[in-house]
């Protein structure tokens, strides 16, 4: 996921930018609303970060402009703490707003959930996968292996939707494990491992070489679009 950051602190934008890119996003920064849009323009972020208090043009005026080009999701970051502040930056198509001083983890778990959101809205519309071998259907929970029936846990089946909803891209793991068990456990990676080994169990017609359930190596999990 690509987060663009536009703020016109140098020292802030280090500190996220260290912060995000240590979480495993792609961090792009710029200083001022012109720069800002420029960015948003050619690197199509995931999530636009965004202050309020800029040199050029303000906060609220970029969010603006933003909209006329891209609905990608925006969180506004603010000194101002009124009311009045809050529902104007969700009034020019702001999808967040956190004050400052904030803390930083709120601020991680923020972008979690929002690109969360973000990533269920474009996948809503996904509801069955067949290839022939496998059949899951996601609304009626139902999963058939060359035509017999497979009895997964509600844990196995919600993980695996997860997996099949965003087939074909690496899923970290502590997207997986805040979307199946909740934050409370987004650093049981081991958990985790023991799940998609229950699946790839159920699944795979050789579970220690995976045809569906892939393994990115210390980043997350992935579902094969196609059978090799």
């Amino acid at each position: 996921m690509k987060i663009l950051i536009i703020d016109d602190d140098p020292l802030l934008l280090r500190l996220l930018t260290i912060q995000l890119t240590s979480k495993e996003f792609e961090v792009v920064t710029a200083v001022d609303g012109k720069d800002g849009l420029k960015q948003a323009y050619n690197h199509q972020p995931d999530l636009v970060i965004l202050d309020v208090m800029m040199p050029d043009i303000n906060g609220y005026e970029i969010c603006k402009r933003l909209r006329d080009f891209t609905d990608v999701p925006i969180l506004i970051l603010s000194a101002r703490n009124t009311d009045t502040s809050v529902l104007r930056g969700f009034g020019v198509g702001a999808d967040d707003y956190l004050r400052k001083p904030f803390n930083i983890e709120e601020l991680v778990a923020r972008v979690r959930a929002i690109l969360s959101r973000a990533t269920l809205k474009q996948t809503a519309d996904i509801t069955v996968y067949n290839d022939g071998h496998l059949d899951v259907d996601l609304k009626r929970k139902l999963v058939y292996l060359d035509n017999k029936q497979v009895h997964l846990s509600h844990t196995e089946f919600k993980l695996l939707s997860c997996l099949i909803r965003r087939r074909g891209e690496v899923v970290p793991h502590e997207v997986l494990l805040n979307e199946v068990w909740g934050h409370a456990y987004s650093d049981s990676v081991s958990l985790l491992s023991l799940y998609i080994r229950y699946l790839r169990t159920k699944l795979e017609d050789n579970s220690s070489k995976p045809r569906y359930i892939r393994t990115e190596w210390g980043i997350g999990y992935w579902f094969a679009p196609e059978p090799d």
